[in-house]
């Protein structure tokens, strides 16, 4: 059994495990008893495990979903996207980024990278990308996180922005913004490891620069965020 474990990676669970020794040995082996050695033998899979649960804050204040998925923007700062990414550096230490998507040009409006997924992250990063648009009143698009449905978010920036958020459960309604996590991640956080939060933060720094100003993107017409924002502005 560890041979087999070993041989494919630890990719197994008990199950799989249990119908490649079925096959092996041409007998009826209990995937329980499976089970019960591979905890004796603390193997067990590096994928699929369960998820530890989380306990669900209530939400104080609820937008509609505006945005219905209507990923087309006319100008810039009309519609906006944001969200929370969780990266790792060091010996699993957690580091949070979050920031804000210009449906427009998919430029990276603002962006900041904390220790924290709390209040002040969100808020610092709204606060950024207005200070960065003098004038604009954008509706802003996420998900039902804490920080986005709190009292606080809607008494600081009720006024100067519309707010829409994702139905529960549908990452989809909230797509480009995935989609953008996914393109940092291949080509720049998976590719790297990080010892110190520094460390993470110049490379992430790095990237958002190379994507915003160097990054040709075929649905913008062979140009950059920020060239097709120039051009377009």
């Amino acid at each position: 059994m560890l041979f087999l474990h070993e041989k494919v990676g630890g990719i197994y669970g008990y199950r799989r495990l249990t119908l490649h020794l079925r096959r092996q040995t041409k007998q009826r082996i209990n995937h329980k008893r499976v089970y019960r050695l591979m905890k004796l033998a603390r193997i067990q899979s590096v994928i699929r495990r369960k998820r530890k649960k989380h306990t669900h804050s209530t939400p104080q204040h609820i937008a509609q979903n505006l945005l219905k998925r209507e990923f087309h923007a006319e100008s810039p700062n009309e519609k906006w996207l944001t969200d929370v990414t969780e990266l790792k550096y060091g010996n699993g230490q957690k580091a949070y980024l979050s920031a804000i998507l210009d449906l427009h040009d998919n430029t990276v409006v603002s962006y900041v990278l904390g220790h924290s997924n709390n209040n002040s992250l969100v808020f610092q990063t709204v606060k950024l990308a207005l200070r960065a648009t003098p004038g604009s009143k954008p509706m802003l698009h996420s998900d039902r996180g804490f920080q986005y449905t709190s009292l606080k978010f809607k008494r600081l920036f009720g006024e100067k922005l519309t707010q829409s958020m994702s139905r529960v459960g549908r990452c989809i309604d909230n797509g480009p913004m995935e989609a953008f996590w996914g393109i940092l991640k291949c080509e720049r956080y998976y590719l790297r490891s990080y010892t110190t939060f520094e460390d993470l933060k110049k490379d992430i720094d790095t990237y958002i620069y190379f994507y915003n100003n160097e990054r040709l993107q075929a649905k913008l017409n062979g140009l950059s965020p920020m060239e097709f924002r120039t051009k377009t502005a």
